[in-house]
């Protein structure tokens, strides 16, 4: 069943249910689904097509799942905008999906005021806050939506994701991917329509939408949103709100059982707190088994070309196997190959690849980066792994050197472009250095051009005026050469290893 069959389905089952809660303010299904109909009305009578691109550059609130099932109800294709990028990044993204219509949230206009030219080129421009247009809209009876026969493979949902050639890759999920994943994960979660998922991590993020809003909502359960993670805010709500299900990085979890509020909290309706993006260290599982002893753990795998979805690690193995990924979910094959994609045996490390009705459609114009990376109806992850005896997965290394800050991706050739645009610099390679904190974090080492001068801080300041504030490298080193291979291949072994 597509997700907006299952939505009307719950709207006739449960009207008065809570499908969303924000800032104290409470949604029904039936009022959530109404103002989505406004919404893809608005949309229709405006003249927009089948798959014509929406690109949302909004916060996280109540509105902007309204904003994602619209354009689901109305056929349009909805494109979540990371808002944590800098303004080039953003523009890149606009550029190149060609998107329409734009809904923002007022409090970013500032970055958008910097690509005034691209901002002024949507044909619609809808505002969160400020003149609050969008919230006319949804409050506005009279429009209409024309019902559109859901299609399995219209492109639904666009999220774009850093390429290693250092520009975005918008991966295309089809409504089928998307349904499948909802099915996907609502098995594998046991996802019922008592749950209330707490969201703290951003919903323009694949994980927040596709592995808790959707599965939550298509189960028929509550989503308890908020802006951001804050871990007194996060601990309050868990408590307040009766949550059953939460969501965190790595990282945050270190930060919650380093706040003395969560010692003396009782949770009776929690039952299972999941983590992904990043391995869990063994002392943090163990704190969090130790303190919440009757909540279930569990690890979740997946890249946004997998929608995301390919393993989960239960909570009877939380102990026994950390760092492991665990075992393929429903529907799903994993398996991992040698260079030649042939299945490896057990023990051996090669490429993790997925097979599934979750795996993307392919990159938004890019048929080249979409032939590399599905093959034979397998999608190559580009991580690296291998299975125990157990038929558990484990992450070894990442194939594409990408580091993960505290749950965000970041590729060393995006931050080292940046670099080499730096005059005084010869130079740069970018690696990922551990932190208590985030997991690991970006560290640059750069070559100075003979007969110049520059310090750390200018190479920094160059960067925060170009990248986003989690791919800004946390130190940079200056050194006399990078070392490299005899085919001229830097060698950032030699760096990680001093």
């Amino acid at each position: 069943m597509f997700i907006t069959e299952k939505l009307a389905w719950h709207v006739k089952e449960q009207p008065n249910h809570i499908i969303t809660q924000f800032n104290g303010k409470e949604t029904t299904y039936r009022e959530f689904y109404e103002q989505a109909k406004r919404l893809a009305g608005y949309f229709q009578e405006k003249g927009y097509k089948q798959e014509d691109i929406i690109a949302l550059y909004l916060q996280n609130s109540d509105y902007f799942l309204v904003c994602y099932y619209a354009c689901q109800l109305g056929g349009f294709t909805v494109m979540p905008v990371n808002t944590k990028l800098a303004a080039p990044e953003i523009e890149y993204i606009f550029k190149h999906s060609e998107a329409k219509a734009l809904i923002y949230d007022a409090r970013l206009e500032s970055v958008l005021n910097e690509i005034t030219e691209t901002f002024e080129s949507f044909h619609d421009v809808l505002e969160v806050g400020g003149d609050n247009t969008l919230e006319a809209i949804l409050g506005d009876s009279s429009i209409q939506m024309n019902e559109v026969p859901p299609m399995e493979e219209k492109t639904s949902v666009i999220f774009y994701t850093s390429g290693t050639t250092g520009k975005p890759k918008g991966v295309m999920l089809s409504a089928k991917n998307v349904y499948s994943t909802a099915q996907i994960w609502g098995e594998a979660m046991e996802l019922n329509g008592r749950d209330r998922m707490q969201i703290v991590a951003p919903l323009f993020h694949c994980a927040a939408s596709h592995v808790f809003s959707i599965p939550v909502i298509y189960a028929g359960g509550t989503i308890v949103i908020e802006e951001a993670f804050s871990p007194e805010q996060a601990l309050n709500t868990m408590e307040k709100e009766k949550i059953t299900i939460f969501f965190g990085v790595p990282a945050m979890y270190s930060i919650l059982l380093n706040t003395p509020k969560i010692q003396q909290m009782k949770l009776p309706h929690l039952r299972l707190l999941t983590y992904g993006a990043a391995p869990m260290p063994y002392e943090v599982v163990r704190k969090v088994k130790a303190l919440f002893p009757t909540v279930n753990v569990q690890n979740l795998y997946g890249q946004t070309e997998n929608s995301p979805a390919a393993t989960t690690l239960k909570d009877y193995y939380a102990l026994e196997k950390v760092g492991s990924v665990g075992e393929p979910l429903p529907l799903t094959e994993v398996q991992v190959v040698d260079e030649f994609g042939e299945s490896l045996p057990t023990g051996q490390v090669g490429e993790i690849v997925i097979k599934g009705p979750q795996v993307m459609k392919g990159y938004l114009k890019n048929e080249e980066e979409t032939n590399r990376a599905i093959q034979n109806g397998w999608l190559y992850s580009g991580d690296l792994g291998k299975f125990d005896e157990e038929g558990l997965l484990f992450i070894v290394d990442r194939k594409k050197d990408m580091i993960i800050r505290g749950g965000e991706n970041v590729y060393p050739v995006e931050v080292e472009e940046i670099l080499y645009q730096i005059p005084e610099l010869l130079e740069a390679a970018v690696i990922g250095v551990p932190h208590p904190v985030y997991g690991e974090v970006p560290k640059a080492f750069a070559v100075i051009k003979d007969g110049q001068q520059i310090t750390e801080e200018e190479v920094l300041a160059f960067c925060s005026k170009h990248l986003a504030k989690f791919k800004m490298p946390a130190e940079v080193d200056f050194i006399d050469g990078l070392p490299r291979n005899a085919s001229g291949k830097v060698l950032k072994n030699s760096l990680r290893n001093g």
